[in-house]
């Protein structure tokens, strides 16, 4: 059985922080990367960030550029989500993803499992 949660989120003022957890558990195939993505209502679902689970390396979404941080735990199976300065224009479901594939690439194709999502709020 193969489980990814996120944790994390909840109701924040703009400018606030919130550090959203991914943890992967279960018969979890091997994955390059982890992936988050998030979806507003009415909205296109959006890669947000990717990080490499061989290498550390990253990318982001030009909207999310310069406030949000991914990170590998110590645990090889959990990849955190640093999110900074935060606007009501990020509120949205997050989820994170596993990927298959080389490379840290936003890219829906590339992601298989994925979890339940958790809400951001940022509101005043």
């Amino acid at each position: 059985q193969v489980q990814i949660v996120e944790s994390g989120g909840g109701l924040v003022q703009p400018g606030g922080s919130l550090r959203l957890s991914c943890v992967a558990s279960g018969h979890t195939p091997d994955y390059w990367s982890i992936g988050w993505f998030r979806q507003a209502p009415g909205k296109e679902r959006e890669g947000v960030a990717c990080i490499s689970t061989s290498d550390g390396g990253t990318a982001y979404a030009d909207s999310v550029k310069g406030r949000f941080t991914a990170s590998r735990g110590n645990a090889k199976n959990t990849t955190y989500l640093q999110m900074d300065s935060l606007k009501p224009e990020d509120t949205a479901v997050y989820s994170c993803a596993t990927g298959y594939g080389t490379g840290c690439l936003l890219i829906r194709e590339r992601y298989h499992f994925w979890g339940q999502g958790t809400q951001v709020t940022v509101s005043s």
